[in-house]
């Protein structure tokens, strides 16, 4: 037998291995490949600005960094399973120079052939992913196939750069071993320990108890008194810390203490279901304790800014309206009335409204739920613009009665407004008290009239003629008339706002458009959210494809366990329960312990981010738990399979 005949052979009976090391391999050129080509698509340059292009190059970097760690782990993982091949090569004569030549050549064949599927598969969902990011920046566009060669030179000088690596890899590899060590490498891959020491049950508690506190920490954030910035960074750099090493030690002690508590109170006697699965883990999940805490500090990295991007995306429309509560916004009488002309010029149907606005100072001391003295402006005479009640719908005050409206959740955990109490109205040198009834959170102005994020002040009728008649014309810093235009027709707002942006009126932060505020945030925010969740679903592939290996590697080493089971009378089925008992510990926990991390970081700070939590981080966790959870189901299958073979 020739050289190339054992290259041929050893390729075709080590395939049925590397299935799923092609499978990634190809999946991840095909990505970047794709991800490329949108950088370099004539097309896509015309809606991205110059911050979106450098921001997808900054992803591309991230992008190769995943995918080269990832395959440089996964070869790892193949060329141990080979190592008892690679040392009977050395026993029959052969130098590690010539074992690295027949590896690099089946390694080079398997490689490159799967780069050239990729690359091809990229160019054919290229097309798909640029309707698709069209789609989520709400860009009516026409997404056409075009072949970059920009991006196939760089798909190939970086795959063949990995490439190199994991060359490099193999052959520290091999001149590293000694025959002795090869044939012991499989075995002593995997660290078992027999007895739970007094460290390992302090490290477990400890585990605990310090993940119990980052989120405990985490929730209290913007909890109470006014926070600092030098104070939120440390609070969220000791969050940061102690959650990533209690997550080690989970993983080291917590999950053998737990399970060695459940062990205990069984007085040893466990079913065949629970040695499969509880002992498994136990044994197993101490020596993969650093791989597991980079797996699930980063998926929570990833759930968290899928999280947050969709927070963000999702709530572009309530944003929007809180920026511009009418279609359009205009504090010049003159252009109103402009504007409004030559809407009816163009037959488009609207309807009108006017607010007069004054500023007038107010003591809002005694209704701030805050540490006074941190706040960097006076509680005790706050300009407010204020408005009548009878511009407001479903507010009905009473003489000296007043309500505040036009507050978001992120100034409410900054400066906390009280539900009642009395507050004061500066008038004529004098000051009156006012019952304050509490919040509401519908916006009634535009932006441009609230000063810092504060409220707007809503009085009765009596009390605004008195703020007509003896307001301070120095304190007015803003035009006292507000138009709101609301059109009848709301397919008409790309024309209407054509004519808006003729006259000029957008070019100032005086008067607004909510169709045109919508449009830029979803460009923003669509852009942010299509590279996280591109990255995010490279690593939920590349990180489920680790857990896969790791469990086929773990498989193979317990094949002959699953011998001596089935020679003892258990059947298929009884094997096979424990194994998906074993794979819903592997993949369940690592998942549950990274969808909790994103939780309370999220639930943390996402009113910086949008209007609504719930309904977009329920949609991510739950996507981002079907698809990790096809691996988990991979796995019973691979066992499945093995199973089969143990007799």
């Amino acid at each position: 037998m020739n050289i190339n005949q054992l290259i041929f052979r050893n390729l075709k009976k080590n395939l049925k291995n590397y299935y799923l090391y092609v499978f990634a391999l190809i999946f991840s050129v095909a990505l970047y490949f794709s991800f490329v080509t949108l950088q370099y698509d004539p097309s896509m340059s015309q809606e991205v600005s110059i911050k979106g292009e450098a921001a997808v190059r900054v992803a591309s970097v991230l992008l190769i960094a995943i995918v080269a760690i990832f395959l440089l782990y996964a070869n790892t993982l193949f060329i141990k399973r080979r190592s008892q091949e690679i040392g009977l090569f050395q026993l029959i004569g052969m130098t590690k120079n010539r074992i690295f030549k027949i590896l690099s050549t089946e390694n080079l064949i398997i490689y490159f052939g799967s780069l050239v599927i990729g690359i091809f598969v990229g160019f054919a969902i290229s097309k798909l992913i640029l309707m698709s990011f069209f789609q989520i920046i709400g860009v009516d566009e026409m997404a056409n196939l075009h072949f970059s060669t920009e991006a196939l030179g760089q798909t190939l000088l970086v795959f063949a750069a990995i490439y190199v690596l994991i060359m490099l890899t193999n052959y520290l590899f091999i001149k590293r071993q000694s025959i002795l060590a090869l044939f012991r490498v499989t075995s002593s891959s995997q660290g078992k320990v027999k007895k739970l020491s007094i460290w390992e049950h302090i490290m477990g508690i400890f585990g605990i108890l310090m993940i119990a506190t980052g989120y405990f920490v985490s929730s209290q954030l913007f909890e109470g008194d006014i926070v600092t910035i030098n104070g939120l960074f440390l609070a969220m750099g000791f969050i940061l810390a102690v959650v990533i090493i209690g997550t080690y030690f989970f993983y080291k002690g917590s999950v053998r203490f737990v399970t060695n508590l459940i062990r205990k109170n069984k007085n040893g006697y466990m079913n065949i279901n629970e040695v499969l699965s509880l002992s498994s883990i136990m044994f197993r999940m101490k020596s993969n304790a650093f791989l597991l805490t980079v797996i699930t500090t980063v998926s929570a990295l990833a759930i968290s800014l899928l999280s947050l991007s969709y927070i963000s995306y999702y709530s572009t429309e309530k944003s929007a309206q809180n920026s511009v509560p009418d279609d359009f916004s205009i504090t010049d009488e003159e252009s109103a009335q402009t504007f409004m002309n030559r809407l009816e010029d163009a037959g488009i149907g609207y309807s009108e409204k006017t607010i007069e606005v004054f500023e007038v100072e107010f003591n809002v001391r005694d209704i701030l739920d805050a540490k006074i003295d941190d706040l960097n402006f006076d509680t005790e005479q706050t300009p407010l613009p204020v408005i009548s009640e009878a511009a407001v719908e479903d507010i009905h005050l009473d003489e000296g009665e007043m309500k505040l409206t036009g507050y978001t959740d992120l100034m409410q955990s900054f400066i906390s407004l009280e539900g009642a109490g009395t507050a004061g109205i500066h008038l004529n040198d004098n000051w009156m008290e006012l019952d304050y009834l509490g919040l509401e959170k519908d916006y009634v102005l535009s932006s441009y009239y609230v000063a810092g994020g504060l409220p707007i002040a809503v009085v009765d009728e009596k009390m605004f003629s008195q703020v007509k008649n003896n307001f301070n014309p120095e304190l007015q810093g803003k035009p006292n008339l507000y138009t709101g235009i609301n059109l009848d027709q709301q397919g008409e707002q790309a024309e209407a706002f054509e004519i808006f942006e003729r006259m000029g009126l957008n070019e100032t932060r005086a008067h607004g458009s909510q169709w045109n505020v919508a449009k830029q945030q979803k460009l923003n925010m669509g852009l942010v959210m299509f590279i996280v969740g591109f990255l995010g679903l490279t690593f939920l592939i590349t990180s489920g494809c680790v857990l896969y290996f790791k469990q086929m590697d773990e498989g193979e080493d317990e094949k002959g366990s699953y011998t001596i089971l089935r020679k003892l009378g258990f059947t298929r089925g009884d094997l096979l329960r424990g194994i998906q008992g074993k794979q819903l510990f592997n993949f369940g926990i690592p998942l549950m312990v990274g969808l909790l991390h994103s939780y309370f970081a999220v639930n943390s700070g996402w009113f910086f981010f949008g209007t609504e939590l719930w309904t977009p981080m329920f949609i991510v966790m739950g996507l981002y738990t079907a698809l990790y959870s096809i691996f988990g189901l991979l796995s019973v299958l691979y066992y499945k399979k093995i199973i089969k073979e143990a007799l």
